[in-house]
């Protein structure tokens, strides 16, 4: 025995602290619940209950990871996205709320037929298709590593049977055409990459910058969706906070109609949104 439930969360509270990370209670519930696995909500009545100490040693050891700011997603191994679980390592972008947005906008519309660009885990594609039986998709990525947690969650959702997933540098293996196009390119600028948070060290560096501006990736996207969206087809882009109005002339300048920036549920530009006229 290692003590109690309670005298674990203590200490990984404390050591959780001591890594600077933010709320450390919430986050020493999480790891050990996850240990224990039980659901974090029965934390409390499980605190008087004695702890063995090669849970506690397990619980120590992501709280480490933890403190030295690996994402608790990679830990827990899922990010709860729109409502589902999503299987979330190294390979992928951990999946964030603002990206919600994107999913949102996309299901105020009627699509039959969805292209994600830089699909990552899937979790905007499945989400979309999960909300529309009826719906198809095809997911393309450049990491065929990310493409692996994508089928897994595909499956996972049984979705497997209405997507596909292919190694495409954008549109490059693309074939046929969609009514919706979506796309959470790498939107920040590489002079911006030093100065985020630390956790992001852990992601994929090609899924957060194009090495570039920040705007290299829509520049790319707008130039070749219009070929593969029927008439009256949409396009629906997520983007960094401030690129709002750069994005939407970049539609503009490319034949789209009814360009549109949305914000996200903080008020920040999230979103942009567009018509192909055909």
């Amino acid at each position: 025995m290692s003590g109690s439930v309670q005298d674990g969360l203590r200490r990984l509270t404390m050591d959780l602290a001591q890594g600077g990370v933010d709320d450390p209670a919430r986050e020493a519930r999480l790891i050990l619940a996850h240990v224990l696995d039980v659901a974090p909500g029965r934390m409390t009545m499980l605190a008087p209950e004695p702890l063995q100490a090669g849970a506690l040693a397990a619980a120590a050891g992501l709280a480490q990871r933890r403190a030295a700011g690996e994402p608790m997603a990679h830990l827990l191994g899922y990010r709860e996205f729109y409502g589902r679980r999503f299987a979330v390592d190294a390979r992928v972008l951990d999946p964030r709320p603002e990206t919600e947005t994107l999913v949102e906008r996309a299901l105020a519309v009627a699509f039959s037929r969805v292209l994600d660009l830089g699909t990552g885990s899937g979790c905007i594609l499945l989400s979309l298709l999960a909300e529309r039986p009826d719906a198809t998709g095809v997911g393309v990525d450049l990491s065929e590593d990310a493409l692996e947690v994508a089928r897994r969650n595909a499956a996972r959702l049984d979705l497997s049977a209405r997507c596909e997933f292919l190694v495409s540098d954008w549109f490059a293996a693309v074939r046929g055409t969609f009514d919706l196009i979506v796309s959470n390119p790498p939107y920040i600028a590489a002079d911006e990459m030093a100065g985020l948070a630390r956790e992001l060290q852990y992601e994929p560096r090609m899924a957060l910058t194009d090495e570039g501006c920040g705007l290299s990736a829509y520049r790319a996207i707008v130039a070749e969706a219009g070929a593969c969206l029927v008439e009256g087809g949409r396009l629906i882009v997520e983007i960094g906070w401030r690129q709002g109005a750069d994005v939407a002339d970049l539609m503009r300048a490319g034949g789209f109609a009814e360009v549109c920036v949305r914000p996200d549920l903080d008020g920040r530009d999230r979103v942009v949104e567009a018509v192909w006229p055909g």
